[in-house]
């Protein structure tokens, strides 16, 4: 299953409460894309069927479809020269 790094933990948890999200639902959702990467959305909640990775009050929820393809990776930051980025690693 996807985790995550210290760093997109605080990410993630910083980007949903800027956003205004609820606190027990709001999270990023990774999607994998038909073209090929990845969309990631701030939301409200996840969609139905959706994986759930929880982690010190951060939430990223997995499309099923894409959590297979994510299932041997980290979720990381990293800074960027706008700013940062997020990445994924192999665990």
């Amino acid at each position: 299953m996807l985790t995550m790094t210290e760093n997109a933990r605080t990410a993630v948890r910083t980007l949903t409460e800027r956003a205004g999200l609820p606190d027990e639902t709001g999270g990023l959702r990774i999607a994998e894309q038909e073209a090929g990467g990845f969309e990631l959305a701030l939301v409200a909640a996840p969609v139905p069927g959706d994986d759930v990775v929880a982690e010190s009050g951060a939430r990223v929820y997995v499309d099923p479809l894409t959590s297979q393809t994510l299932s041997d990776q980290r979720l990381d930051v990293e800074p960027t020269g706008a700013g940062s980025s997020f990445t994924l690693t192999p665990q």
